[in-house]
């Protein structure tokens, strides 16, 4: 009968005891999901910091040269010429959409060439595949010489007076006489405007294309700057987009701008020189 009774009071012992335990033990919640996975990394974590540490990436390549504005590929042309001329080279020149600009370059004692090319792929300057008209188009030649003196480069500037010139008058514009002049089948319709003298080409059995032409370029110059020349410049604009010119001095230089289909895109290139 005593061993009866003694084995329920133990029982009774032990729940208590339990019971005991579980209230004296600190409630201690586990790491909330959020925190584990910022301390311990998982696999696809530990795997984008190590290609962080690599090297970039051929797209990344790519992402760089795309992102090269104009102004640095014009900067990597002048540090390529490598002159002692003091040339000024434009701020930036028109190009296609989705193109890219580059240059061949060659510098001579006296004189340096630069081809402007666009293409669209990115190419190094003085890149060889340059040579090959299908990967890239000429859009301008610029030619810079240095004379003896300013006296001599400025013999090299087709420079008129067309007010004094004589010729067909003919308004252009923005209070701007032109003057008409015809020979050999052509027509040419001149004005002045600062320093420069200006003029456009066409034939004289299209004669209205002279004047049209004559009275955009007015209207561009009437928001563009042309670079000021020392001592003059000279532009000839064709209308058959065959032999527009760019001529202007600088002291002892003389700069050549060529190569250009159109003529509007002529003055604008020019215009970029301004500083």
């Amino acid at each position: 009968m005593k061993k009866i009774l003694f084995i329920p009071m133990l029982l009774s012992f032990s729940i208590i005891s339990a019971c005991s335990d579980k209230e004296e033990t600190p409630n201690v919640p586990s790491k909330p999901q959020k925190e584990q996975e910022f301390n311990e990394p998982n696999k696809s974590q530990e795997e984008h910091l190590s290609n962080e540490n690599q090297e970039p990436s051929k797209t990344n390549k790519g992402n760089t040269e795309a992102s090269l504005t104009q102004a640095d590929v014009l900067k990597n042309i002048k540090s390529q010429l490598k002159t002692n001329l003091s040339i000024t080279l434009p701020k930036g020149l028109p190009v296609s959409d989705g193109t890219f600009l580059t240059a061949t370059t060659k510098a001579e004692a006296n004189q340096v060439e630069i081809l402007f090319f666009e293409s669209k792929k990115y190419l190094p300057i003085n890149d060889p595949k340059l040579k090959n008209s299908k990967t890239a188009t000429v859009i301008a030649r610029l030619v810079v010489k240095q004379y003896q003196n300013a006296k001599e480069a400025n013999e090299q500037i087709a420079f008129v007076n067309f007010s004094q010139n004589g010729g067909q008058e003919v308004n252009l514009g923005y209070n701007i006489k032109g003057y008409q002049d015809a020979g050999a089948g052509s027509l040419w319709t001149g004005w002045n405007e600062g320093r420069w003298a200006i003029e456009t080409h066409t034939r004289t059995d299209n004669p209205e294309a002279g004047v049209k032409l004559a009275k955009l370029a007015v209207q561009f110059l009437e928001t563009h700057m042309l670079p000021i020349p020392k001592q003059n410049g000279f532009a000839r604009l064709d209308v058959y987009e065959s032999g527009s010119l760019i001529v202007w001095q600088d002291e002892k230089l003389v700069y050549t701008l060529d190569s250009i289909i159109e003529p509007l895109k002529a003055l604008e290139m020019t215009t970029a020189f301004y500083h």
